[in-house]
Formats: structure tokens, sequence, C-alpha cells
């Protein structure tokens, strides 16, 4: 492959650095739990912790960009949805981006050793570990995991490894409060997945994905997105109650935030649109407002952390 300034541009566009902005914000949130319960924030582990975390991150847009061709041949790119396109229309750069993600893997894990070896924190490896192997294998075979109804189960799982990496990054373990705190935004990654799986229904279909929605379709999803909406904010309310977080945590204004997402998702659940434009459109509101609860909630923890 040829490097020339047009390439780069393509290169960076098969990233999908939108995808960085959700994770950056997940991780946020395991670490700065983390300061405020040992009242303690450490910047250069915080940053080091990222810097292994975003090429891990990276890599699921390349990996999944060069094993889902067949099924987004079908689907026109929407942000967070059908694909970069990129591939298909640039047959030249799928080798790389194959060996790209490959390489984004290699120097994730050869960070996380070398953060594991200073900071005697075998779990940070382990867990680095698991996280590459989860975001490869979502669609590469022979797990291929979104092929296979798996998915979603994945997705959710994302929801404890991405803020895991921050509190990990932090303390050097995972306890019961990383656990709990992640409990919530593990149910609001299955509203995320699903949303990003409404509109490119038909596509992969096409492309022979088993997902919920492919099986049980739109109408069903946006149920389980007002269901993920609500349930998830009433337990990360119910926090409070557990007695193990630091006081100034105010769990009640965290649920408070948790507004901006339950009102579309409620409206989503009773609406339920079936037709593609409409649906993509509800699903994407749905989507921003789930971006929007994270950096809410982030910044309500940067403000305890440092100006409270």
């Amino acid at each position: 492959m040829e490097i020339t300034r047009d390439n780069l541009v393509k290169i960076i566009k098969l990233g999908r650095m939108q995808f960085l902005i959700a994770g950056f914000i997940l991780y946020s949130m395991g670490g700065l739990l983390a300061g405020l319960i040992m009242d303690d924030f450490s910047v250069f582990r915080f940053l080091f912790g990222y810097a292994i975390l975003m090429p891990a991150h990276l890599s699921v847009s390349y990996s999944n960009d060069y094993f889902d061709q067949d099924a987004d041949r079908f689907n026109p790119t929407h942000g967070f949805t059908g694909g970069s396109g990129i591939l298909l229309e640039n047959p030249q750069l799928r080798a790389f981006s194959h060996s790209f993600s490959l390489f984004l893997i290699g120097l994730s894990l050869a960070l996380a050793f070398l953060f594991s070896w200073y900071y005697s924190s075998l779990a940070f490896f382990i867990w680095a570990l698991l996280g590459n192997l989860l975001g490869y294998y979502y669609s590469a075979p022979p797990l291929k995991l979104s092929y296979r109804g798996l998915g979603e189960i994945s997705t959710v799982l994302t929801g404890l490894i991405i803020p895991g990496f921050g509190y990990l990054a932090l303390t050097g373990y995972i306890d019961l409060k990383i656990l709990l705190f992640s409990l919530p935004l593990m149910i609001f990654q299955l509203l995320f997945i699903c949303s990003v799986e409404i509109p490119d229904r038909e596509a992969d279909i096409r492309g022979g994905k088993n997902n919920l929605i492919v099986r049980y379709g739109r109408e069903t999803g946006f149920r389980i997105m007002g269901l993920c909406a609500v349930s998830g904010s009433i337990i990360l309310g119910l926090l409070f109650f557990s007695g193990i977080y630091p006081e100034i945590i105010n769990f009640g204004v965290m649920l408070a935030f948790c507004m901006i997402l339950m009102v579309p998702s409620i409206y989503g659940f009773i609406k339920k649109p079936v037709e593609r434009q409409e649906a993509t459109k509800l699903s994407f509101l749905i989507l921003n407002s789930l971006v929007l609860l994270g950096l809410a909630n982030a910044s309500y923890f940067v403000y305890l952390l440092f100006f409270q």
C-alpha cells in the first residue's frame, strides 16, 4: 500500500474516532471513582492507563471494518453504525486494516505489561488481555461473537471492562465498589448496542449477523432500550444505600441526570417505530442522550474531585 495523504486520511476515518469519546467517558468514570474513593488522583497513572486502553479500543474499529465487509456493503454509514465504508470503496486498504488492528492490540498489551510490572499489578495485565481479546473476537473468526448471537453480551461486558480499566489504573485491583458501580453501566451498554443495531437491521440480516434486532425486530429493540434506561437509572440511584461509597458522592444527583436518557428512551418505548428512517432518527437521539448522560456524570465526578 502506498502511503499518501489521501490514504492517511482514509486510515484515520477507518478508526471511527467517535467511539473513542464514548470509551474515554466510561474509562474516566472508573478512574474518577477510584480517585474519590482513595481521596488521591494520580494524573500520570490515569493517562498511562488510557494510553493502554485507547489502542485496544481503536483496534476494534479496524478489525470490525475488516471482518464486517460483507454486512456493511448493504448498509450506509451513519456515525456509530454501518461501518466506516472506507474498505468497501478502497479495497487496497483491507490488508492494512487487519494488520493495523493487530499492531494496536500488540501495542496495548506491551504497554499493559510495562504498567503491570511498574505498579506490581498482574490484575491490570489480565484485564487488558481479556479486553483486547473480547474486542477482536467481536467480529473475528473463529468466535465471531456478533454473528453468533453473543454480540450483546460482549458489549454489555464493556460496561465493566472499560470503567474497570480506569479503576485498575488508579488502584491496581478490582473490588466490590467498581463491580456494583458497573452494573448500571452494563445495562446502559445493552441500550447502546440496541441503538447501534436498529438502523442496521436489514443489512445485518443480509450480511448473516445474528443479534437482538435481527431476531426480534426494532419494536422489541425500543422496548429493551426503554427498560434499560429505567432499570439502569434505578440501580444507579440505589447505590446510595450500599453504604460503601464516599458520602461526597450524591447518587441522587446522578439519578437526576438520568432523566437525560430516560425521557427519549421512554418515548421510544411508547412509540416503537419500525420504519427504518424514523427508527434511525430516534435511536440516534437516544444514543446521543446516553453520551450526554455520561458526560454529565463524568463532569460531576470531576467537580467533586477537584473543586469540592
